[in-house]
């Protein structure tokens, strides 16, 4: 199988040759096998495992999306993905990862507050007016 992974911003995994392909769905876990009839997936957060034809399993962290299987292409559109051969050393990045994210949103929710407080302060100065 040829296996994409892509992000909204680029592409993070392009590979050819993949023997088969684990994804979590809200129905639960599904494999991909090469002659797997076509079809669409929604994914769940959470581990993304891919084997290669050397033999090599891989696993990546992915955010939710969709997995679209059509022959021997797989495609695999998601928010966020994290990759990383070790499952330990992956759990310590998604970590990492997420907590950097949640204080860029911390900031972002302070900085869009101000906004909307110096918003309606203004429109109450021009009502009075």
């Amino acid at each position: 199988m040829n296996l994409n992974v892509l992000l909204p911003f680029r592409v993070f995994l392009s590979l050819r040759n993949v023997r088969r392909i684990v994804v979590e769905t809200n129905a639960g876990s599904y494999g991909f096998l090469p002659h797997r009839l076509d079809c669409v997936a929604a994914l769940v957060p959470g581990i993304f495992t891919y084997e290669t034809d050397k033999g090599a399993i891989h696993y990546v962290a992915v955010d939710e999306g969709v997995l679209v299987k059509a022959g021997a292409d797989v495609s695999v559109s998601v928010r966020n993905a994290i990759g990383g051969a070790d499952l330990g050393k992956l759990r310590e990045s998604v970590e990492k990862e997420f907590m950097q994210q949640d204080a860029q949103e911390q900031t972002v929710r302070s900085v869009m507050k101000k906004m909307e407080t110096s918003f309606i302060s203004r429109l109450e100065k021009l009502r009075q007016e």
